[in-house]
């Protein structure tokens, strides 16, 4: 799927926000792919704002991180 700019920068935030709570626990990226029951290569994916996470496995890695749903959105896109 092609996105826009400003969908491809919320992707982008998300992925940051991702990857700095991950860093904040020190874990690499295989030790948050394993305690959120996900792909070490779409955590990987997320993080560099490739993927777009489906629902269910945005609520994994916030469970796996300790963290609130809400804290990895980063805003709407109009």
């Amino acid at each position: 799927m092609a996105y826009t700019a400003k969908e491809r920068e919320v992707l982008r935030e998300f992925g940051r926000r991702v990857r700095a709570a991950r860093d904040a626990h020190g874990w690499t990226q295989e030790e948050l792919a394993d305690e959120a029951g996900l792909d070490r290569t779409y955590v990987g994916g997320i993080e560099r704002g490739e993927r777009n996470p489906a629902l269910l496995n945005l609520n994994k890695l916030a469970l796996a991180l300790g963290e609130k749903f809400s804290g990895f959105l980063p805003y709407r896109v109009r």
